[in-house]
């Protein structure tokens, strides 16, 4: 899917931790086969050619089209899983490959996981004994340089949409343009598939994206627009006292 995958696992590794590991890392390059639209041979692509139909793809692309239409009615139209004219359903299956990977570890023992894809992020637990994830995001206007630092515990997800990595790539549904009303824009939910979902929504949203997130129940977020100034939802602040 053009990133990189991290696995963090805090538990004992035991053998079933191990092989679930290995499972999640076969899901991750099964996910890359079926739903990259880098890859002209994936099932994302041919279906967008219309070189097959949705009934001759793997189940899991039935099930990450529904989740995407479900973002799209939930957010008004700002999700699209044809952002751009072709068939793209990035904006969510990420964060969806992410939990699932997740849910493996969790399911085979492992309480305390971060899985990163590519930014996206699904918590588990804790990092320590008493002690919560930190995780912190990219400075899209300063290289180097952390725009804050989330600190979570238990069942946590973390997505960020922004220009820090690869530009002005999120476009406006509606005007076919790219989304340029921010440089980042950080949520933070429990889970990561709609939480991911979210995140791209909102971010083409632009303007009326704050009070989006305002009304939605289990979500806070914080932004950098382009010129550097800042806003965070009213209980951002859970997530990052020092804000």
């Amino acid at each position: 899917m053009g990133t990189v995958f991290s696995f963090d696992i805090r538990d004992r590794p035991t053998r079933a931790i191990r092989e679930a590991l290995a499972q999640a890392v076969r899901h991750l390059h099964r996910v890359d086969a079926v739903f990259s639209p880098y890859r002209p041979d994936s099932h994302i692509s041919r279906l967008d050619r219309g070189e097959i139909r949705l009934g001759q793809c793997p189940p899991e692309v039935h099930e990450v089209l529904s989740l995407c239409a479900r973002a799209t009615h939930e957010s008004d139209g700002w999700f699209s899983v044809v952002p751009a004219g072709a068939l793209d359903p990035s904006g969510l299956v990420k964060g969806w490959a992410t939990e699932a990977a997740s849910r493996l570890l969790y399911e085979a023992g492992a309480r305390n996981t971060c899985v990163n894809g590519g930014g996206d992020i699904q918590l588990r637990g804790r990092a320590a004994d008493g002690v919560p994830w930190r995780v912190g995001t990219a400075h899209p206007l300063r290289p180097g340089e952390l725009a804050t630092v989330v600190t979570a515990s238990g069942e946590a997800a973390i997505a960020t949409s922004g220009t820090a990595e690869r530009g002005h790539h999120i476009v406006d549904p509606h005007s076919g343009r790219p989304a340029t009303a921010f440089a980042s824009l950080t949520v933070v939910g429990n889970r990561l598939t709609p939480t991911d979902a979210c995140a791209t929504a909102a971010f083409a949203r632009g303007d009326g994206a704050r009070e989006w997130l305002e009304a939605l129940e289990g979500y806070e977020a914080f932004a950098i627009l382009p010129d550097g100034q800042e806003w965070r939802t009213s209980g951002f602040h859970r997530y990052a006292p020092s804000c």
